[in-house]
């Protein structure tokens, strides 16, 4: 079994392959696969270039600094190394955009983490110093790690670091409230990466790549990390680039030999959407083995639907490999080998009343796929009131312990105790509370929903997602985003908000559709979700594409779509 756990911290971990393999591809960035436009970086080169980095931030900075890093992918991995070779504090974040959420995003990640300093790159920094120039921050050096006169690296001091050191702030995603620091240390990183290899049963040869964002935990901790740490190629392809051509991540695959890769469900309806019959015909996936499915709810329908669209390419079902995590666990807690992905059905009556029952063979009722087993963590399913500990069948919030969960929130010691210092009703402490519900039968996890994301309507539990998933499947004019909230529709005595909500649908559509067929979707949307669910919608607001709030890793923002629903900021091609 591959382990991390005997190296002293990151930077060792990091370092141990350049000696070995010091011409092998540490990074191969890809601009475009169907004609193998490709810039590769060897071991050599990546150490080298971190070392440099290092240098000069620790000849600028105390240890510990926070560095803020603005960047596109190979040159942020490079800078993120550099970091840790330098006991700073690597602070990941995106370009600030050009929408007005975004810089504000940006803008308090630098405010909440203190940051000493940006690096950045030539390119990127005019977008860097556009968006300083309209902040309300203190005074930042801004640096360009591919211009000027840098120290030499061979004058870099290699940092005393035990597992408790603070390696990064991973900033949470936001999908149900603000972005909070979360303090990943140098052991957080060894210990997730040897539970991924654990449950994944990952081969020291297997190459990684995929789009995910580099500054987002999957991306750069269930991609990047795994990928160096084990002295293989991690291969990658812009975000931008898969939105545009889904194709691509799949031809990036076959043509540079990926055996991991990782992306939200969201991604893996996108492709059997989106790419045509033509492209399927030049691909091959056989040496795909791990088609990573996490960060976001996963449906057993998508997981089906792909593999057997892929199968033509060679896919073998059993490279559909579902998992779950989250950043306060650095990023992996479960997830199955390949293996046969066959969902197991329950009853969703129960499941309204937090029983997980499974259907007679032949009933209908809720698909759910496990997300594999959790062999590095204390798993327990809790009672989200009174923190109970639930017996086996019981539907309840997932709590976590063990060598992955990160120290908690930078600087907010209220959400840190509320979060990472969970303790049980009979005194058992120590424990991570996920927000997420779900259940553990027969030792897989199975996740129903978020806790904070539950629609209690008229007595019953429902999940958003569900709903979203049904309509997609029953509507094919739908986009691949929506989003599904209550809210209060009317306004009470002095203009406060009704006790009562009600069930609001945003959902983007495809194309340009004139007003008679927008309004004919809706009706037929309210009249599928009343005879699936049982439930009157209120509300629908179709939407154009890119209407629908996202995190950096593709997750719907219910609360953030919720707000500007109440607000009067949505704009919506139709409302009914």
């Amino acid at each position: 079994m591959i382990s991390l756990i005997d190296q002293s911290n990151a930077v060792r971990a990091l370092r141990r392959h350049v000696l070995e393999r010091p011409d092998q591809d540490a990074v191969i960035q890809v601009r475009d696969a169907d004609r193998g436009d490709a810039r590769h970086r060897s071991y050599a080169t990546f150490d080298a270039q971190a070392r440099r980095i290092a240098a000069e931030l620790q000849r600028r900075y105390p240890p510990g600094s926070r560095i803020l890093l603005l960047y596109p992918p190979v040159e942020f991995i490079t800078a993120f190394a550099g970091c840790l070779y330098a006991g700073m504090v690597a602070v990941p974040a995106p370009l600030p955009g050009r929408y007005g959420h975004e810089r504000r995003r940006v803008r308090g990640i630098a405010a909440d983490a203190e940051v000493a300093a940006v690096l950045t790159d030539t390119a990127s920094g005019p977008a860097v110093a556009d968006w300083l120039d309209g902040e309300d921050l203190p005074a930042l050096e801004v640096l360009a790690t591919d211009a000027g006169e840098w120290a030499d690296p061979d004058s870099w001091r290699e940092p005393d670091l035990g597992h408790e050191a603070l390696a990064l702030l991973q900033y949470t995603s936001g999908s149900t409230g603000d972005p909070k620091g979360v303090m990943v240390s140098h052991g957080n990183l060894l210990a997730n990466a040897t539970a991924l290899y654990r449950a994944l049963d990952v081969h020291e040869h297997t190459r990684f790549g995929g789009w995910a964002p580099h500054y987002h935990d999957m991306g750069l901790m269930a991609q990047t990390l795994p990928a160096l740490f084990l002295g293989t190629t991690c291969v990658l392809l812009s975000p931008v680039t898969f939105i545009r051509q889904p194709y691509q991540w799949l031809r990036m695959i076959d043509r540079y030999d990926v055996g991991w890769s990782a992306a939200p469900n969201f991604a893996y309806e996108l492709c059997c959407r989106r790419v045509s019959d033509e492209q399927l015909a030049r691909l091959d996936l056989s040496r795909w083995t791990h088609a990573v499915n996490g960060s976001e709810p996963v449906h057993a329908a998508t997981v089906a639907r792909f593999a057997e669209r892929f199968s033509a390419a060679g896919l073998n079902p059993e490279a559909m490999s579902p998992c779950y995590g989250l950043a306060e666990a650095t990023v992996f807690v479960s997830g199955a080998a390949p293996r046969p992905s066959a969902p197991t059905r329950v009853d969703p009556e129960q499941l309204a009343r937090h029983e997980f029952r499974e259907v007679p063979h032949g009933g209908t009722g809720r698909e759910l796929l496990g997300n594999g087993r959790a062999p590095d963590f204390d798993v327990r399913v809790v009672d989200p009131e009174t923190h109970e500990v639930l017996p086996a069948g019981r539907v309840g919030e997932i709590w976590l312990r063990g060598a992955s969960v990160a120290r908690g929130y930078w600087r907010n010691e209220t959400a840190t105790r509320e979060t990472f210092a969970a303790r049980t009703a009979d005194g058992d402490a120590g424990y991570l509370r996920t927000g997420d519900l779900g259940t553990v039968r027969d030792g897989e996890v199975f996740v129903t929903g978020r806790l904070k994301e539950t629609l209690i309507l008229h007595g019953r539990n429902l999940y958003p997602q569900d709903i979203e998933h049904h309509l997609r499947a029953r509507h094919g004019e739908l986009g691949a985003v929506g989003a599904v909230f209550t809210a209060p529709l009317s306004a009470g005595p002095d203009g406060a908000e009704d006790a009562e909500e009600a069930l609001v649908i945003t959902h983007e559509v495809t194309g340009r559709p004139g007003e008679a067929t927008l309004r004919a979707l809706a009706s037929d949307m309210r009249r599928s979700v009343v005879e699936e669910f049982g439930v009157r919608v209120s509300e629908v607001l179709l939407l154009r594409r890119g209407q629908v709030r996202r995190t950096t890793s593709g997750k719907i923002q219910r609360a953030e779509m919720r707000r500007l629903r109440l607000s009067g900021e949505l704009r919506p091609e139709y409302a009914g």
